[in-house]
């Protein structure tokens, strides 16, 4: 199928470059999508996100358990971060050498062994090595599922097929709190992990019969990142993820600690708290989706992100003035689970939209390195903020965070 986003890109030259070399390739393209490929894509998103996001739902017993400080909780997530990050480009490499298949069944596999490693971690050093590898192993989510979703999407769907796809990585965060700190009301915490893993397992061997998939160049190159660098939208978009996976990543990774902290709620409401951000989140990424198609192409799917950033904004600032109202607490964090978590659908529909098809894998590479450097670099400075400061800082410098990116989504509406 060839992606009729890039038809919003004509203003810009080398985006356009990009859509007639999409025009002739085969490498990301097949004839006529289908619901079904959509929701077994879907369905691999969210094993393998219900894998990486147990270690957000897990910090307070991580905390007790190693005895850490708050910024040495956010140096642990950095870890996991940090594997994600070093190995986007070789996954995104593989993606568009050998297809998205082959490389999203070994990426669940990986995923499941090494949540299983974090869980028999013995000291926190080994903790910070396995919790870079599970990082490492979900390096095959955003380049395999986003080439695997443009080219399963139906014709005129991409940004609603791009929000369900999305839904798979809250349904999976929201999944893991609950189960994380379920079984650890009557067991120990490391059991959710191993229930966890089994199910990733189990779906790998589902989704190795089920999904066809499109076949790759057959060459393993290096992407080439350099051609992207003269498509302003595209560039003005991995500036704005930058500043998006530092609000994103320090909200997930501190919102656990801050109901307790500071709401005085216990591990399994906190963990409930976190889930009910990732079920509106899921609500925020369809209606984002099917609005955005409506829009048309990426400019739309960029002008609705833009909307979600500016309510954040707000929504982070109120927080910040939330004073420990356990219920103003429930309801800010249920409302950025609609925007601020909702808005990653349209920003990966949008990111592939101004590219050529055979450049999926690459530019999804490079967008998702400037999330993962928003989210190595905003946690731990988080951390240091609250211990410092106080939470109220924290959430102004993640409003502030926020308002960075919606000044360059703006940016790119201007350029699409």
């Amino acid at each position: 199928m060839t992606q009729t986003a890039h038809a919003e890109t004509s203003t810009n030259p080398s985006a356009a470059a990009a859509s007639d070399s999409s025009a002739s390739s085969s490498g990301a393209s097949q004839p006529g999508g289908s619901w079904r490929s959509v929701a077994t894509v879907t369905g691999w998103q969210t094993a393998a996100s219900l894998c990486y996001y147990t270690i957000f739902a897990a910090t307070g017993f991580v905390r007790d358990t190693f005895s850490l400080s708050e910024s040495l909780v956010g140096v642990f997530l950095t870890a996991a971060l940090l594997g994600y990050t070093f190995m986007l480009f070789p996954t995104g490499a593989a993606v568009d050498g050998y297809g998205e298949k082959p490389v999203m069944v070994v990426g669940l596999l990986a995923l499941a062994a090494a949540l299983v490693g974090v869980s028999f971690a013995p000291s926190y050093a080994l903790l910070l090595v396995t919790a870079a590898l599970l990082g490492a192993a979900y390096s095959t989510a955003m380049p395999g599922s986003n080439r695997g979703i443009v080219a399963a999407a139906p014709a005129g769907s991409t940004n609603l097929a791009m929000g369900l796809k999305q839904v798979g990585v809250t349904f999976g965060s929201g999944a893991s709190s609950l189960i994380v700190t379920g079984i650890a009301v009557f067991a120990a915490w490391q059991v959710g992990f191993w229930v966890i893993a089994a199910v990733a397992v189990g779906y790998a061997l589902v989704f190795a019969v089920r999904y066809r998939g499109v076949p790759g160049t057959g060459r393993l190159e290096w992407p080439q990142v350099g051609g992207l660098r003269g498509n302003r939208a595209y560039v003005a978009l991995v500036g704005a993820g930058l500043f998006i996976g530092a609000s994103i990543f320090s909200m997930l990774g501190y919102t656990v600690l801050y109901v307790q902290d500071v709401a005085g709620a216990g591990p399994a409401i906190a963990g409930g708290i976190l889930a009910a951000t990732q079920v509106t989140g899921s609500i925020g990424r369809i209606g984002a989706g099917s609005l955005a198609d409506r829009l048309g192409g990426a400019r739309g799917a960029a002008t609705v992100a833009l909307v979600q950033l500016a309510g954040s904004v707000v929504l982070f600032g109120l927080l910040a003035g939330a004073g420990g109202s356990l219920a103003l607490t429930v309801v800010v964090f249920v409302a950025l689970g609609l925007t601020i978590h909702g808005s990653t659908g349209v920003f990966y529909s949008c990111l592939s939209g101004v590219v050529a098809d055979d450049d999926i894998g690459a530019a999804t590479a490079g967008g998702q390195t400037a999330i993962n450097t928003g989210g190595l670099l905003a946690p731990p400075i988080f951390g240091i903020i609250v211990e410092s400061v106080g939470y109220d800082a924290g959430w102004v410098f993640v409003a502030v965070s926020t308002v960075a990116a919606a000044v360059l989504l703006f940016v790119v509406t201007r350029r699409l």
